[in-house]
C-alpha cells in the first residue's frame, strides 16, 4: 500500500469512529424524565414520573404510591396520552385516591399502596383535589383550589 493510501484509510477510520460515538451520545443523551408529587401528609403521597427513553419516542408514565415507612410501590399507567399529558386526582376518603386520564380510571389505595384499574367510570370520585399536568416539558402537581363555604 503507498504512502497516501495508508494516510487515506486511517483518516477514513477516524471520522467513521467519530461519527459513531456522536451518534451513540445522541440515541443515549436526548431522553427526558419528569417527575411530580402530591404530599397528603401523615408519609402518604403519590408521584408521578414520566420517561422517555429517547428524543420524540413513547413517554412511559409510572405511580408511584407510598405510605412510609410501611410500603412504596410502582405502577405502571397504561394507555395514558403523550400530548397533553393530565391526570386528574379525586379523594373519596382520607387515604384513597381516584385517578383519571380520558377513559382510563385507576384507585389508589394508600395504607396499603394498593392499585386498580377501573373498567368504568366511578358514579362518584369524591373530592377533586388536583391534578398531574405536562405542560412546556414540566410535569407539575396542581392543587384544586377549595371550594368556598
Amino acid at each position: 500500500m503507498n504512502r497516501h493510501a495508508t494516510s487515506a484509510a486511517i483518516s477514513g477510520r477516524g471520522i467513521l469512529r467519530r461519527a459513531l460515538c456522536a451518534l451513540a451520545l445522541l440515541l443515549t443523551a436526548c431522553g427526558n424524565t419528569q417527575s411530580a408529587y402530591l404530599d397528603d401528609g401523615g408519609g402518604l403521597s403519590l408521584s408521578v414520573v414520566r420517561e422517555q427513553s429517547y428524543l420524540g419516542g413513547p413517554w412511559h408514565s409510572t405511580l408511584i404510591s407510598a405510605a412510609t415507612p410501611r410500603c412504596q410501590k410502582r405502577h405502571r399507567l397504561e394507555g395514558l396520552s403523550e400530548d397533553g399529558f393530565q391526570l386528574k386526582v379525586f379523594r373519596p376518603e382520607p387515604g384513597v385516591y381516584i385517578l383519571n386520564s380520558g377513559k382510563r380510571w385507576y384507585v389508589t389505595e394508600l395504607r396499603n399502596c394498593e392499585f386498580q384499574t377501573y373498567k368504568s367510570p366511578p358514579p362518584f370520585p369524591g373530592e377533586a383535589i388536583g391534578r398531574f399536568e405536562a405542560a412546556s416539558q414540566v410535569l407539575a402537581f396542581i392543587a384544586d383550589k377549595p371550594a368556598k363555604r
